[in-house]
């Protein structure tokens, strides 16, 4: 117990922006280090897989969405979309995440936001309501940033109403992958895998149907 508490400790004492200048050198050369592996490992078992895609006649291809999918299915989205262009993320700002917010810049990314629930949520989430009102779009994780499980939060929901930018939930399997530890047992695609991705209709959310969508929506996720 002793040293996973301190093992928590470390992990969240530093964030992105305050990494102590005697740690940057060890901390950009593991970032990028990481970066360029998910990049290897995505590009690998995108090209090598067959990706079936369900749903898209379900989006207008000249507007934005906020899209969804559980956690678990993280790996699985980075394998199957390869390019971001017009979306905005709003990122975990610990300096552990820096690897994955130059993974989603690589990818295309127009803008990583730092906040999630706990360290400036709130205010990461009025910035991407206004990136959400310019026309980007964003990907949210309703069970993130650590749980539990598969139970939604309502901030997309409030994020969606504010914006007026309609919710896309998703769904995602593979033929073959394995599952990472941790609360959200990660799923990671092996090459050469059948990856199937089913996008919902599109939920616009209003003052009169919040209760309703959060209910449409979480069955949506699977």
């Amino acid at each position: 117990m002793k040293n996973r508490i301190m093992g928590n400790s470390f992990l969240y004492r530093y964030k992105v922006d305050n990494v102590p200048l005697i740690l940057q050198p060890v901390f950009y050369l593991y970032s990028y280090f990481v970066a360029l592996i998910l990049v290897v490992y995505t590009l690998i078992v995108h090209f090598t897989s067959k990706i079936e895609i369900v749903g898209q006649e379900h989006l207008d291809a000249q507007r934005n969405y906020i899209f969804c999918y559980w956690h678990t299915f993280v790996p699985l989205y980075g394998c199957v979309f390869l390019r971001n262009r017009s979306h905005v993320w709003m990122q975990h700002p610990f300096w552990f995440m820096k690897s994955i917010h130059l993974f989603l810049r690589f990818r295309g990314a127009k803008k990583i936001i730092l906040g999630s629930t706990g360290h400036s949520g709130r205010e990461a989430a009025d910035e991407l309501v206004e990136y959400l009102k310019k026309g980007y779009s964003t990907v949210l994780l309703p069970d993130g940033p650590s749980g539990p499980a598969f139970v939604a939060k309502k901030g997309m929901l409030h994020i969606s109403l504010q914006s007026q930018v309609p919710i896309v939930p998703m769904q995602f399997k593979a033929s073959k992958a394995f599952e990472s530890h941790g609360w959200d047992r990660k799923k990671w695609p092996m090459p050469f895998s059948t990856i199937k991705v089913r996008f919902g209709k599109p939920i616009l959310i209003s003052d009169d149907n919040i209760d309703e969508a959060y209910g449409e929506i979480t069955k949506a996720l699977g």
